[in-house]
């Protein structure tokens, strides 16, 4: 698939920066989840595995698009 511009009220935008606030969305339903449960307490550093899921996430979003 050839990934072309997305035309917003005369701005053109590039179609990854569309799947990056997709996946930052999906990243904070995620870490939303994690903290009603208490789940990064387990983690060694949050921060650090908010980002890895994040970029996780975007490369699953970039890979289906590209199909």
């Amino acid at each position: 698939m050839r990934f072309t511009e997305i035309d917003l009220f005369g701005v053109y935008i590039a179609p990854m920066s569309v799947m990056i606030v997709a996946a930052w969305l999906v990243t904070i339903a995620l870490r939303w989840s994690a903290a009603r449960y208490d789940l990064l307490r387990y983690a060694w550093h949050p921060a650090l595995l908010v980002f890895a899921v994040y970029m996780i996430v975007l490369s699953i979003i970039v890979h289906v698009a590209a199909r």
